[in-house]
């Protein structure tokens, strides 16, 4: 099928139900840490750029459900800038097919780019399945 790179937080519970479910659908995947990939301003800004500012962010990171960083409060520069210095904030996963890149995980939007295999019930896979895989958000603190 596709050939996808994969850019994950290790050991995520929910990045690994994502990287099933691409499996499943025939993709190979080529995955790489979104924390220790060597991000500069332009290659970050190729996967975050079409969308607004406030959906960059990884809202299971812990500055920002503690409320220490307020997405809609930053402007692009300034999301940036944190972004770079601090990489757990950056919504996950980032997925690049060529040229093409997705940030998130909405089954939809995943299906339309890549196609996932349809559920057990035959229906098409939905939903946003970005959030944290364990009962609590605290999971997603860095280790």
């Amino acid at each position: 099928m596709t050939h996808i790179v994969f850019f994950e937080k290790p050991g995520c519970g929910g990045n690994a139900k994502q990287k099933a479910m691409l499996s499943a659908a025939g993709h190979t995947l080529d995955v790489r840490s979104l924390l220790a990939e060597p991000w500069t301003r332009e290659s970050l800004l190729a996967f975050l750029d079409p969308l607004p500012v406030d959906q960059w962010f990884n809202r299971a990171a812990p500055k920002v459900r503690d409320h220490e960083i307020v997405p809609e409060e930053l402007d692009r520069d300034q999301a940036l800038a944190l972004m770079l210095a601090e990489p757990l904030l950056i919504r996950r996963p980032l997925m690049q097919v060529g040229e093409v890149r997705m940030v998130g995980f909405d089954a939809e939007a995943v299906d339309g780019f890549v196609g996932l295999a349809p559920r057990a019930d035959g229906a098409a896979p939905k939903g946003n399945l970005e959030g944290c895989a364990a009962a609590s958000v605290k999971s997603c603190d860095p280790a």
